[in-house]
Formats: C-alpha cells, structure tokens, sequence
C-alpha cells in the first residue's frame, strides 16, 4: 500500500518533477523525452510521476504555467519599483524581460517556443500565460496616459515583444552573426520603436 505523503512532500515531490521536466523538455525536445526517463532522472520507478501528473502533457502544461508565473513576477516587480517615472517603468520592464530570458533560457524556451494544443485543458496555465502577457502592456498603457504615445497599447506591446522576443531566439539558435549578440540589437532597436511611436510636438 503506497504511504501516505504529505502535502509539503508532494509539493517538493511536483517541484523536483518540474525542474527535470524543464531541462529535458528544453534540451532534448517534447517528443524525445518519456515519463520512464523523467522517472530515471529523480531516481524513482517509472509509475511515481503518475501519482502526480496524469500525464506528460499536464507536467508540460505545469513547467509552463511556473515558468509564467515567475515571468509575470520579474516583470511586475520590475515596473513597480519604477511605476511612478512611465519612460523608467517602460525601460526596467523591458531589462526585466530580456534579463528573465537569459538568466533561464529553457522556461524562456518552452514559454514562448512552443505550441501546447491541450493548453486550454489547464486553468492554472491559462491564467499565468495571461499574467504574463498583462505585463507587457500594463506599463505601455501608464505611458499612453501620459502622452508618450498614441494608439493601441495592446499592439504596440506586440511591436515591443516581437523586438525583445526575435533577438533573443536568434541568439538562442546560435543565428546571430559574430558581434552581434541579442542585447546590442535590442539596444538598438528599442529607441527607433521609441522615436517612430512618440508623439511629437504639435504643428
């Protein structure tokens, strides 16, 4: 008869689960990786993970959900410490992004790399991938309000997301020429955003 855990050794149990889960996931790719090697990679028999996760997708859709949870907190942070200041909220959101992608490229990866058909199958999931995107449009709303720009936040986060996002998987392709690495194009690419949306002195 299987002992009985408790719910902070199944809360650890999940968490070791997730952190392999993450790294095969990322480095060998969804399909390569089997619950049997999953299982192998804690030191556990190949029916444990089952006692946690009904399958494989449900532990994607779990690596992905903490992964956009811990997005959303890098970038919420990042605006509330500069919430008060639009142009220094907008900038340390956007150092907190790229900052978040290089400091964990598999979550990065297996955040925005990805296509997860089932993922409306999993709330917890839909509502950190929710959070998540809030982030990338709340300070460009504070900076609207204030003038900076006009038009619609929503697409104009898109245009700064494509900008951060397209560098950063270049550079974890190995696509990137030598000297050109993710943080230089970004450099340059965010002011001439900045320029082409502001809105200039009126005639």
């Amino acid at each position: 008869m299987p002992r009985v855990l408790s719910e902070e050794a199944v809360g650890e149990f999940r968490e070791r689960l997730i952190d392999a889960a993450e790294r095969l996931f990322a480095t060998r790719g969804l399909e390569a990786v089997t619950m049997r090697q999953l299982a192998a990679e804690l030191g556990v028999s190949p029916m444990t993970p089952y006692r946690y996760f009904a399958d494989k997708d449900a532990i994607l859709a779990a690596v992905r959900a903490r992964a956009f949870k811990r997005h959303a907190d890098a970038l919420e942070a990042a605006y509330a410490a500069a919430k008060e200041d639009p142009v220094a909220a907008s900038a340390a959101v956007g150092a907190a992004y790229v900052n978040f992608a290089f400091a964990h490229p598999e979550a990065y990866k297996l955040m925005f790399d990805i296509a997860q058909p089932s993922e409306a199958d999993y709330p917890e999931l839909v509502a950190a991938a929710n959070r998540s995107r809030a982030t990338m449009t709340q300070h460009l709303e504070a900076l609207a309000a204030a003038g900076h720009f006009r038009g619609d936040a929503r697409l104009v986060g898109h245009l700064y997301w494509a900008a951060l996002h397209g560098p950063i998987m270049l550079a974890f392709s190995g696509k990137l020429a030598p000297g050109y690495d993710a943080r230089r194009l970004i450099a340059a690419m965010i002011p001439a955003l900045d320029r082409g949306l502001s809105v200039g002195p009126s005639k």
